[in-house]
């Protein structure tokens, strides 16, 4: 039985994929993105804290342990246990993180389990990943949810720690093999909110239609792009997991007006949701 580090598990999700899901948060992830909403998920290994609570003026220490050892036939056995409303809603499972491809093992035969017990996957991907990882889960895979941040490599190695290079590569490999993808564009002000970015993505994304085949999913319908709005709801985790919060002096009243963008991909033929 094939072990992994789960961090957490949110039942009846609606904002990771189609319909109605149980959406599973490895620990792990290879980026160190300045917007990161899931800081907890960065170390692989479970990691000991301390939470105060304030109970009638009085303030309690709690100990707390994020992330467990678990197997793969433990998570197929909790996704089972919700797949009426899957079968109702057009749901299924979704693994996210973290990046969920830094355990390629654990991610790759819970992938392939789901497929055989027939249970929709959707992997929520930063796209990091060797291309053998990425070649080994996309037979198991029904859907990718594939983050696009910033296409210029400087810029991309200066707000997350890494280089894009892969990451695009791995896109590329993704529409060419006519898997089903959405992309999810975090909106973070003054970062990848810019033109030149954003204009960037659109003929990044526009040239991979070159890709369609008969059987590409976007052969008939536009590409599918979801942008997700800053927030700031992490910032007490950053304390919490003693992490240097680098957007903690950034002015939500800032934020860009999504109408806008979501405007400039609608007129490229881009079908576009605000929000997961």
């Amino acid at each position: 039985m094939t072990k992994g580090i789960v961090f957490d598990i949110k039942r009846f999700a609606v904002h990771d994929g189609p319909g109605i899901r149980t959406t599973i948060f490895l620990k792990g992830c290879p980026l160190s993105c300045w917007w990161c909403h899931n800081p907890e998920s960065r170390d692989e290994a479970p990691q000991h804290t301390v939470r105060h609570r304030s109970l009638n003026g009085t303030l309690f220490e709690q100990q707390e342990v994020t992330g467990y050892e678990t197997n793969v036939e433990a998570m197929v056995s909790q996704a089972e246990s919700d797949r009426i409303f899957y079968e109702e809603s057009g749901g299924g499972v979704t693994l996210s993180g973290g990046e969920p491809l830094y355990q390629p093992e654990f991610c790759t035969e819970l992938l392939h389990l789901l497929k055989e017990k027939g249970i929709h996957s959707a992997l929520d991907t930063t796209g990091y990943a060797p291309e053998e990882v990425f070649q080994r889960v996309m037979p198991f895979t029904d859907l990718f949810l594939y983050d696009l941040k910033l296409m210029d490599d400087a810029e991309h190695q200066k707000f997350t720690g890494v280089s894009n290079r892969i990451i695009l590569n791995n896109l590329k490999r993704l529409f060419r093999s006519g898997k089903k993808v959405i992309i999810r564009l975090p909106v973070i002000p003054g970062i990848t909110d810019n033109p030149s970015n954003i204009q960037s993505i659109v003929e990044f994304l526009g040239s991979m239609q070159k890709f369609n085949s008969p059987f590409h999913p976007f052969t008939d319908s536009p590409q599918v792009v979801h942008l997700l709005p800053y927030h700031d709801i992490a910032k007490n985790k950053y304390r919490r997991f003693n992490l240097e919060d680098k957007m903690a002096e950034t002015n939500l009243g800032q934020q860009q007006d999504l109408s806008t963008l979501k405007a400039i991909f609608e007129a490229s033929g881009f079908l576009v949701q605000v929000g997961g």
